[in-house]
């Protein structure tokens, strides 16, 4: 049986204060507020390389980056039997600033309850009031403003220069359909429909490695290792001292003389802390891993964001397109953002959306639509001329569960969303898609010639659109909850993400969700690891935002 965390001290080959395992959204954060009052040594570790290729810093890039051989992890899920035994793609930024260096750049931050939510659930110190500082901490929002905002904060957040045509006529669809436009999703409830902000920053890219770590780069006590694949964290006597990390082909054992935060997402986060002996003790034993603690939660309660999509042809030239006739357009396109960092090339093409209810229940919005400009197919590149939307259901009543393969860090984990193996989470996805198709139909976009491709109009009946579902269904990469924080012993962290029974050793990333917001979870990340910062330096909260007394709309 493999034993854990054995190690003498006399073999660490550095020491550090503080090491942060992942330098993606939380990473990058908790690199800069660890070390900028400069007393404590910090060692940001990461598997992944430079955020020096091009199609990072380019918005519009962001489709050639899913899949890619050296930015991505490339997971996928184990067959999902509830999505016609597929394997579904996962990807998960494996650079400098993680999937804030390969993601759509959409700054949301959720619904208000989501974190009352949390707060309820015993996670004391989450609610919306006591999280709103830090999110305003972080942002410089060159838009809206009022106290909702922050403006000088590390986080550029901006409105699209001028967004594609298509957009507008999505927002006037669903105004037409009788729901509220919204200038600002992040001030109350963002049920509606309106165009997005994003966190670029002068036409390029604003990842958290741009905003929080270039600014730290160069600081003494501040060293970034990349290209290092952490093995596990090394325990003595239920305390964390350091990580053991593989770079180059050899092994190294790193020092912690105050903390280990583990910061590697909601796969890797628990896949680390289970190749140290934190988890299920009986699979851990079969897998040849000895147990230094038997927390069986490690892993479980996987939330993500399922989408459907409905997709059209058209002859229209407002499209976002890569073929001969877009030829001239495509060009004038290059020159203006090489000029002035503008046009379609400045853009995360996902500009519009709007936020649903397709229950009676008064509840929060439960159905995400995200508007395409463009037609998504196998291609990073839009080879046909078309726009459609991805439905999202953005409470899941599935969820699922992470675990190591073996005790080999090469080894990718077991990822298993269980997708659509709750029977009610059909109902609000088949309604959405079915309100989606009517919003395609709206006055807005009948004059353009437009021709349902997905599903098609053979799929009708709802068994056929149920099958439809499931053979179509894709995730948009906002996986939570894996190392879910509460107030119960059987949770993995406790509200000050301190991983329970095990000293010195922390998680704090999207993982720690107890459970999954209505929305993208970028922005929330960044929330948390400015939070933990604070825990970790043991100062006190911001204080809590004063909030409106009126009641939230849909409530």
């Amino acid at each position: 049986m493999r034993a854990v965390g054995e190690c003498r001290t006399g073999e660490f080959a550095h020491h550090y204060d503080y090491i942060i395992v992942g330098a993606g959204a939380a990473g990058c954060v908790l690199a800069n507020r660890l070390s900028e009052c400069g007393r404590f040594h910090v060692a940001l570790i990461e598997a992944g390389g430079s955020d020096r290729h091009p199609l990072i810093h380019i918005p519009a890039g962001v489709a050639g980056l899913i899949g890619h051989r050296q930015l991505d992890w490339r997971y996928a899920t184990v067959p999902q039997v509830g999505a016609a035994n597929r394997r579904i793609s996962l990807p998960r930024g494996r650079v400098l600033g993680g999937c804030t260096s390969t993601n759509g750049m959409v700054y949301f931050r959720g619904h208000p309850q989501d974190y009352d939510e949390w707060a309820a659930m015993g996670c004391t110190g989450w609610s919306y009031a006591e999280v709103l500082p830090y999110f305003i901490r972080s942002e410089d929002n060159i838009v809206f403003d009022g106290p909702s905002h922050g403006s000088g904060g590390p986080m550029r957040v901006s409105s699209y220069h001028r967004a594609n045509e298509l957009a507008q006529r999505f927002v006037d669809a669903g105004a037409a359909m009788g729901h509220a436009v919204i200038d600002d999703f992040n001030s109350s409830d963002p049920a509606g429909f309106g165009l997005r902000q994003a966190t670029i920053r002068d036409g390029m890219r604003e990842s958290a490695a741009t905003a929080f770590l270039r600014p730290a780069r160069g600081k003494p006590n501040l060293s970034i290792i990349t290209g290092a694949l952490v093995d596990r964290i090394i325990l003595k006597d239920r305390k964390a001292i350091g990580a053991r990390i593989l770079r180059k082909g050899n092994a190294e054992h790193l020092a912690a003389n105050r903390e280990v935060i583990v910061s590697a997402g909601s796969y890797g986060s628990p896949a680390i802390l289970q190749r140290s002996g934190i988890g299920d003790g009986g699979r851990l034993q079969a897998l040849g891993v000895s147990v230094s603690h038997n927390l069986p939660a490690v892993g479980r309660n996987l939330q993500d964001h399922l989408v459907a999509p409905v997709q059209v042809t058209t002859r229209s030239s407002l499209p976002y397109v890569v073929d001969w006739g877009a030829l001239p357009r495509l060009v004038k396109n290059a020159a203006e953002y090489a000029l002035f960092r503008r046009g379609p090339l400045a853009s995360n093409i996902f500009e519009a959306t709007g936020f649903i209810n397709t229950s009676e229940t008064g509840q929060r919005p439960d159905v995400q639509l995200i508007f395409m400009p463009t037609h998504r197919g196998p291609s990073p590149l839009p080879r046909q001329r078309g726009y459609g939307i991805m439905v999202a259901l953005l409470r899941p009543r599935s969820n699922g569960e992470v675990h190591i393969a073996s005790a080999d860090p090469e080894d990718p984990p077991l990822i298993d969303p269980a997708f659509l193996s709750d029977p009610g989470d059909f109902e609000p996805l088949l309604k959405g898609v079915e309100f989606a198709r009517n919003l395609l139909g709206a006055p807005s976009f009948q004059a353009l010639d437009s021709t349902e491709l997905l599903p098609g109009s053979n799929v009708r009946d709802r068994a056929a659109l149920e099958d439809f579902v499931r053979e179509h269904c894709v995730t948009v990469h906002h996986p939570v909850g894996t190392c879910r924080m509460g107030p119960d012993s059987a949770s993995v962290t406790d509200p000050s993400l301190q991983v329970r029974a095990v000293e010195g050793l922390r998680v704090v990333d999207a993982s720690v969700m107890p459970s999954i917001i209505g929305g993208n979870t970028a922005a929330p990340v960044i929330m948390i690891a400015e939070k933990a910062s604070d825990l970790i330096l043991k100062k006190s909260p911001l204080p809590a935002a004063h909030l409106s007394s009126a009641p939230i709309q849909g409530e």
